[in-house]
């Protein structure tokens, strides 16, 4: 077993050469509070792009959100035209899908949903900058919006009120939480999360993970506010658009995605050409166009440049015969190209390629916004974080309109980042980034690796939890693995895993790159399952770090109140059941089974809000000296407070610099943390080998 090196003379002097040299190099700081850009939407006239920067504040623990609007031909630099409030988020800390942000149809006002004041409503910012203020002033939060056609009038819809929920909240809490299928069990019941930007409790909702606040199956109630006279009255019927001849003939195509182009009323699709139940390589698409008219046929896309190839979003070209569509490259990375289809002559031409995302610089789907003559993307790859470009529909030429993150872009000019491509022994091909050491006279260097998705501007894997540039600049490379596509058979899944992890070990080791037997690796969520089959079943990985849970008994308990939505997903993507009655599958998958295989220390960093799921594993480990578990309050499964964030990163930072260099910062805060890391390291070294992993 590996354990925690003494650095001799020499190992030392280089270390401080190294971190001499990257001294004004990336850090965790800076990777915290890179700036995000979304919700693009170009003006009425195709002369003007709104969009929204989020930018995280570690001195403020919060998110600032700002609207912008800047002339698409960058004759004047962006002007700030209103508050956004705090972001939105998903139950699971993610932020939510863009909500839409829409342009009145003169082009003199912006109108959005924000979180300002403690309530969520629909704000009017004008477009020159002069003012922005709420329209709809609801005892109860704005779920959605849509505007009028003439701009006079905006229909929004609302469910419970504020006060209701708090009242239910109240009353729960005086009266007793009654436990029940709809309790998220393993986390604190009374105000436990944040949801709308306040502490809620929550409830799970529509599944066996999501999680609600209380009351949010309050059906909706649509609302049509005068915008004139401020009057707001209640909609009988709801508000929501009916559904049209057109969205009828679509309906029996299956359509995966659509796009509408209401000035032709025509409408262009993507269809799977077989089925698929959302595991494995997504079949293939075909892209068609359905015209209007009775009796109509798809035309379909026959170019080489859009067939068989993995199409994942479309947009008309306002005014012209054009689809655009988006294609991203799984085997390398997720980087995107965009084409145009010229639907009358059949003709398919690129307007961009990319090594990156055009579609918001992050993993979540989105698009472009698009006038007539121009595309404005969020641009981001692994040595550039995102910025906002136009690029030209005709000639192809990009352009930087707004570039919020341009000091660390050029921080960013002097890491090395590789694109990664290999084959395992079986022949499968598997990809990701690489973020090579600087080296002391070309010795080999330890190497970190996370394994999931690596699209787009990479700070810390998924969940963004371990600095990669930061690790590189400390003489640790640092590797991105992008996961091939999952299959139902969750061992032959891990073992996909390990083969691929052990053959891109083996490829930088033969390269004279990297230290074989000094790797540590960490992952959230399906990385987080990886990350311990490895620790499990593999001599290659020496250190782990974990940020969320593995199935045990015990997390079984506490979801399984849930009932048919968690047994059914436990038993179509784990095979596991009830421990008594599928023993053998416990065995192989659970760390709480295979306590005598993990010899290698685990740094746990775990949310408040599924830690406890944990602590049969986690307990004996920590008695035994083998982790360390660090729990962040208010904390969903992705952790989202820019302090909590920079704490993780600059945690795992000390972590694999202490077990795979024999690093320990001096800082007086830190003394404890490297105690227990030092008695772990002294009980790796007097504990037996034990049984090795397979």
């Amino acid at each position: 077993m590996k354990r925690a090196r003494c650095l001799g003379a020499p190992a030392v002097a280089a270390l401080l050469l190294s971190a001499a040299a990257n001294a004004q190099g990336v850090s965790p700081r800076q990777l915290v509070e890179v700036a995000d850009l979304g919700e693009l939407a170009v003006s009425p006239d195709g002369s003007r792009v709104a969009f929204r920067l989020q930018q995280p504040s570690v001195e403020r623990n919060t998110h600032d959100t700002t609207w912008y609007v800047q002339p698409l031909d960058a004759s004047a630099p962006a002007r700030r035209v209103g508050e956004g409030g705090q972001p939105l988020r998903e139950s699971d800390g993610a932020s939510l899908a863009p909500a839409g942000v829409t342009w009145s149809p003169d082009g003199r006002f912006l109108y959005y949903r924000a979180l300002l004041d403690g309530r969520v409503a629909v704000w009017r910012a004008r477009a020159d900058g002069s003012g922005a203020r709420a329209v709809t002033r609801d005892a109860a939060d704005v779920r959605g919006f849509r505007l009028a056609a003439d701009g006079r009038s905006l229909h929004y819809r609302v469910g419970a009120t504020r006060q209701q929920v708090r009242d239910a909240e109240q009353a729960e809490y005086d009266n007793g939480i009654h436990i029940d299928a709809t309790v998220a069990l393993g986390q604190p019941l009374y105000r436990s999360g944040r949801l709308d930007g306040r502490a809620a409790t929550q409830r799970l909702h529509g599944g066996d993970v999501i999680r609600s606040p209380l009351l949010a199956g309050v059906a909706d109630r649509w609302l049509a506010l005068d915008l004139a006279t401020g009057n707001a009255r209640e909609v009988s019927g709801g508000a929501a658009p009916p559904v049209s001849p057109a969205h009828a003939r679509v309906a029996p195509f299956k359509a995966w995605k659509l796009a509408w182009d209401a000035h032709a009323a025509r409408v262009a699709m993507l269809v799977h050409v077989t089925e698929w139940q959302g595991v494995g390589p997504r079949p293939e698409v075909a892209l068609s166009v359905l015209a209007a008219g009775k009796g109509a046929r798809p035309v379909q896309c026959r170019d080489p440049l859009c067939t068989g190839k993995p199409i994942t979003a479309i947009q008309w070209r306002p005014g012209h015969d054009e689809v655009l569509f988006t294609v991203t490259d799984a085997d390398d990375s997720q980087a995107q190209s965009i084409f145009r289809w010229n639907v009358a002559s059949g003709r398919v031409l690129p307007v961009v390629r990319t090594s990156g995302l055009m579609n918001g610089g992050r993993g979540v789907p989105g698009t472009c916004a698009v006038s007539a003559a121009a595309l404005v993307c969020v641009a981001a790859d692994a040595r550039h974080p995102p910025r906002l470009e136009r690029v030209d529909l005709d000639s192809g030429d990009r352009r930087v309109l707004f570039d919020p993150n341009a000091a660390l872009a050029a921080d960013m000019a002097s890491v090395p980042v590789q694109r990664l491509h290999w084959q395992d022994a079986a022949g499968r091909r598997f990809n990701g980034l690489y973020f090579p050491a600087r080296r002391a006279a070309g010795q080999p260097a330890p190497l970190f690796l996370t394994y999931y998705r690596c699209s787009g501007f990479v700070r810390g894997g998924v969940g963004d939890e371990w600095p990669l540039a930061t690790l590189a600049g400390h003489g640790i490379s640092a590797l991105c693995i992008n996961a091939p596509p999952s299959v139902l058979d969750a061992v032959t899944r891990f073992e996909i895993g390990r083969s691929a992890i052990e053959s891109a070990i083996a490829l930088l080791s033969s390269r004279g790159e990297i230290e074989p037997g000094n790797v540590g690796m960490g992952g959230l969520s399906y990385g987080t399952e990886v990350t311990l089959w490895m620790a499990m079943h593999s001599h290659t990985v020496s250190a782990a770090s974990v940020s969320s849970i593995a199935f045990s008994p015990l997390a079984y308990t506490l979801m399984s109140l849930s009932g048919e939505p968690f047994f059914s997903r436990l038993r179509t993507y784990w095979q596991l059941g009830d421990p008594a009655a599928t023993p053998a599958q416990w065995k192989r998958l659970s760390p709480a089974f295979n306590l005598d295989r993990i010899h290698i220390p685990v740094l746990m960093q775990l949310p408040e809000q599924e830690y406890l799921h944990t602590l049969d594993y986690a307990v004996p480990l920590i008695r035994d000296r083998r982790a360390d578990l660090y729990v962040y309050p208010n904390e969903a499964h992705q952790k989202f407070q820019p302090r909590h964030k920079l704490a993780v990163y600059e945690r795992n930072l000390d972590w694999f610099r202490f077990w795979l260099q024999g690093f320990e910062d001096p800082q007086p805060a830190k003394a404890g943390q490297y105690a227990r890391w030092r008695m772990m390291a002294d009980r790796r070294g007097a504990a037996s080998p034990g049984q090795a992993p397979d």
